[in-house]
């Protein structure tokens, strides 16, 4: 098995165990401990033996053996290898020279310890407890522990065990607790019984055996509130101790304490579940109560006593804080903040500020954010407020506009104020870039970032010049039409807030509308008009609709020199000087073409005629109309 795995099984049964068998504690409150048996302290290693009415087993000022025990320190040294003892010091708190018992179980399991334990009080319940643990520090026989309390005739009262308890990784002290009533003894004996053989492990230390009175449970109020209040010195007023008492007594009896830094002391007369404590300029110190239950019959008896938690006022110092910063700042700097002293901070200043921070940052400081600003500090139930001024130094005045408006190409005269220098970038369309008020003539939109000193600060703002575009109209292209065919007119607008309309606006279905249909019946010219809104610069542009008649192509002549329909005659051809006729027969054998101007066909191909059939033609104007196509028919 790996050490890994060893180590795991080990923490797991600790746990396991720790939780099972150390868990049968008062649930109540507990008195101080009426025994409390730590085997002592010392300068040496070892202590002397204890006393053969303690134990039958045989004392070793050094590393017992089976059937051994030793009173020591700690077990450095004893059994020290990686199948041995764990190096452990004794478990009393805070007592490096406390000593512990260790024991080398006998092989034959049986008492190793015992006690007797005097002056409990009748019918009382206790909660006895020892802290426990299994020395090895590897699986070897277990120690299992049997606590019986008896009467001093040898009658059982109360019996209690661990069962076995496992080895462990690292060193761990467990406690073993458990509860009892005395019924109506007061003397009583304590046995421990190792029930484990010996000879292979079954070693443990024993240590902090305690018999407290254990009572109900006993949540403590001050002012109806928690039971720990912090204030500040000189204070003054009255806080009212009680007590919720889960589970009364029969004839329950109180007693107030108060702890006077090294034991607690009765206050006279205090023998109701209530005290009322008065501070008056509260001296600085800790100030601990607790209320002490039992029986009204043993209420005489430190050991039948139960007490409360304690009831703890502190009075702390009174609170002294500074508030500074970090001195004069220009526009736009950063100014520091920060208290002296404090746990919790509350900042409240000019232009609304606040903050929860000890020292807070004012970051970009303008005009507005100069004044006073407070602080409020708090610690300990105390609070203490201080103030610092933040100032500037003489100020820039920034630009009151950050935005100005003017028409594309019209000169605008720009302005800040506030020092004796100043920088304007870009450069773009400004007559200076060193003054105050350059003019500016743009074409499209630009911010400019001005820099303004007056020696000793200096500040940057912004200023945008927007630019509103003028009025710029487009009517488009030219167009033909043929009379009685409308056609779109393609007017474009641009720039800022335009109105626009067409003159004349004869024959057109909408002269408001960009793009308005025309249907004129002969040639005209028709102008765009693009208006600012805005007082901007204007335009008109224009265009012209030519109307081309009508292409009216008939499909049958009859060339038989009778003088009537001896030609194929196209009229409207006659105004296309660039028209293109080509005629094929049916086996698209070219026939006839003619390549403007127009002459129209007498049916004749190459000076002869040609039989009746049925002929096909394209027909090319120019390029703003299609190709016309189709058959003509000759008749003879």
């Amino acid at each position: 098995m790996s050490k890994r795995l060893k180590s795991f099984i080990f923490l797991f049964l600790t746990l396991i165990y720790s939780n099972i068998f150390a868990q049968e504690v008062c649930k109540g409150a507990l008195g101080d401990p009426v025994i409390n048996i730590n085997f002592g302290s010392g300068s040496t290693q070892f202590a002397p033996p204890l006393s053969t009415a303690n134990t039958n087993y045989n004392y070793l000022a050094g590393t017992p053996n089976d059937g051994q025990y030793t009173i020591a320190k700690s077990t450095n040294g004893m059994y020290n290898s990686t199948r041995g003892w764990h190096q452990i010091p004794n478990h009393t708190p805070n007592d490096p020279n406390g000593y512990m018992m260790i024991v080398n179980a006998s092989n034959n399991p049986g008492i190793f310890y015992q006690a007797v334990i005097p002056n409990l009080c009748p019918n009382t319940t206790y909660e006895f407890s020892a802290w426990i643990i299994n020395v090895l520090n590897y699986v070897e026989n277990k120690p299992n522990i049997t606590f019986t309390i008896e009467t001093t005739s040898g009658n059982i009262l109360h019996k209690y065990e661990t069962k076995d308890i496992p080895e462990s990784a690292t060193p761990t002290w467990i406690q073993y607790a458990t509860t009892f009533k005395t019924e109506n003894q007061t003397d009583l004996v304590l046995k421990i019984t190792n029930n484990g053989p010996g000879g292979g492990g079954n070693d443990i230390a024993l240590d902090d055996i305690t018999f407290r009175a254990c009572g109900p449970v006993i949540n403590t109020i001050i002012n109806n509130g928690k039971s720990d209040i912090s204030v500040c010195e000189g204070s003054i007023t009255t806080y009212k101790l009680g007590a919720n008492i889960i589970e009364n007594y029969n004839n329950p009896a109180f007693v107030w304490q108060k702890y006077d830094g090294v034991n607690w002391q009765d206050i006279a007369n205090e023998t109701n579940s209530e005290l009322n404590v008065s501070l008056t300029n509260a001296a600085v110190g800790v100030y601990k109560y607790r209320l002490l239950i039992a029986e009204q019959e043993n209420i005489g008896s430190v050991n039948c006593r139960t007490a409360s938690q304690p009831f703890t006022i502190t009075v702390n110092p009174k609170l002294i804080t500074i508030a500074v910063n970090s001195g004069k700042v220009c526009a736009g700097g950063t100014v520091q903040l920060s208290a002296t002293n404090g746990e919790s901070f509350s900042w409240t200043g000019p232009n609304g500020f606040t903050s929860n921070e000890k020292s807070p940052v004012l970051s970009n400081v303008q005009a507005n954010m100069a004044g006073i600003y407070t602080v409020t500090a708090t610690k300990d139930g105390c609070t203490a407020s201080s103030s610092t001024e933040v100032t500037l130094e003489p100020p820039v005045v920034p630009i009151n506009d950050k935005s100005v408006s003017t028409c594309e190409g019209q000169p605008i005269q720009l302005l800040v104020n506030g020092g004796t220098t100043y920088k304007w970038f870009p450069t773009t369309g400004l007559s200076d870039i060193n003054i105050s008020n350059p003019i500016a003539t743009l074409k499209e939109t630009t911010t400019y970032t001005i820099t303004v000193s007056n020696g000793t600060c200096s500040a940057t703002t912004t200023l945008t010049v927007n630019v509103l575009k003028n009025a710029v109209a487009d009517a488009g292209n030219d167009l033909f039409t043929i009379t009685g065919k409308g056609v779109v007119l393609n007017g474009k607008v641009s720039g800022d807030s335009v109105k626009y309309y067409w003159l004349p606006a004869t024959y057109l279905d909408d002269a408001t509308k960009l793009n308005p249909i025309a249907t004129p019946p002969s040639d005209i010219t028709y102008t765009l008009f693009a208006e600012s809104t805005l007082g901007c610069l204007s335009s008109s542009d224009e265009m012209s609709v030519k109307v081309q008649p009508q292409i009216n192509i008939p499909n049958t002549f009859s060339p038989n020199g009778d003088g009537i329909n001896d030609f194929w005659t196209i009229p409207a051809l006659d105004t296309f000087p660039d028209a293109r006729i080509k005629i094929t027969n049916r086996y698209g054998n070219l026939v006839y073409q003619n390549n403007g101007p127009y002459s129209p066909w007498n049916g004749k191909s190459q000076g002869k005629d040609l039989p009746t059939a049925a002929y096909y033609y394209t027909i090319y104007l120019n390029e703003d109309f299609p190709i016309f196509s189709g058959w003509v028919f000759i008749v003879r």
